[in-house]
């Protein structure tokens, strides 16, 4: 019985490090009882150990702080998308590892031009989204702000 229960102590650190290893568990579902999303998820759930990664909402600036693409939605749009991605990958990240996305943009009917965009970096792993339109932004010339929440496993 003593040595059973040496045994089982000495498991159960090993037990804990196999657990805390283990990637996070994300769940993408669209319950229903909702409207059928287009390029974005309804619900978005993580479990087991793992990292948040909080980008701050990126605009249409290069890295020394020009903007790109005045006056043109798409040029922002790639630039923004260009920015996050390099920041998902300081962190770590991928797209896939998005599981929220806060849009804001200053012209609504502009709105199919940056989900263009969108698809090509997120293809079918969407994050729960939102899109809201603003009065303006930062600066007068910027048209869209882009903010992500990602998980990844926990290092």
């Amino acid at each position: 019985m003593r040595l059973l229960l040496i045994a089982a102590l000495a498991l159960i650190p090993a037990a804990a490090l196999l657990a805390q290893a283990r990637a996070p568990h994300v769940k993408r579902s669209n319950p229903p009882a909702l409207s059928k999303p287009t390029g974005y998820t309804h619900v978005v759930e993580v479990t087991g150990p793992s990292k948040t990664i909080y980008i701050a909402g990126q605009i249409a600036f290069d890295k020394d702080g020009n903007l790109v693409g005045a006056g043109d939605m798409k040029a922002q749009a790639e630039q923004v998308f260009k920015n996050l991605q390099a920041a998902l990958t300081s962190a770590g990240a991928t797209f896939s590892d998005v599981v929220k996305m806060n849009t804001f943009i200053t012209d609504m009917d502009k709105a199919p031009v940056v989900r263009e965009v969108r698809a090509r970096y997120f293809g079918d792993t969407t994050p729960a989204s939102t899109l809201v339109q603003v009065v303006h932004l930062a600066r007068p010339e910027l048209m869209l702000e882009i903010e992500l929440i990602a998980v990844v496993a926990a290092q």
